[in-house]
């Protein structure tokens, strides 16, 4: 027996005053397009763990996590084939965006400002601000 299992990733979401921080990306797939910051879990990484390394290495912040946002699992999110991301908000702690590593920018977009974005992130996006727009945020 054979076991296939999707690919882990995560993304976060970085809202200040109202705009998002995205990333472009340096690589394929998606290349030149902005999508959310965040990447692969390598095996043995915790999420969050991964979450936090991934900003940094992708955008110069330090950050921490404020909120699980969610799971998407859609098996055609991504081209490369089937992946799982858990997506979490966060807040910045330090730092000053400065692309990195898998980006070719970084930089915050206004709410309706926003450019056509990688994978699915445009779900993620939508489903963020809504959250952010209720209030609804337990501390981690």
């Amino acid at each position: 027996m054979t076991l296939r299992s999707p690919a882990l990733t995560v993304d976060g979401v970085l809202i200040e005053d109202g705009s998002i921080l995205l990333i472009q990306r340096k690589h394929s797939p998606f290349q030149g397009s902005w999508a959310l910051p965040g990447g692969f879990v390598e095996y043995g990484e915790k999420t969050e763990d991964a979450l936090i390394r991934e900003i940094s290495e992708e955008t110069g912040l330090k950050t921490k996590i404020r909120a699980l946002l969610g799971v998407y699992s859609d098996p055609h999110r991504d081209p490369r084939g089937h992946t799982v991301t858990v997506a979490y908000l966060i807040e910045r702690v330090g730092g000053v965006v400065n692309a990195g590593d898998d980006a070719v920018g970084a930089k915050f977009f206004k709410a309706n400002e926003l450019p056509d974005l990688a994978f699915d992130h445009a779900i993620i996006v939508k489903d963020a601000f809504k959250r952010v727009s209720h209030g609804v945020l337990p501390k981690m």
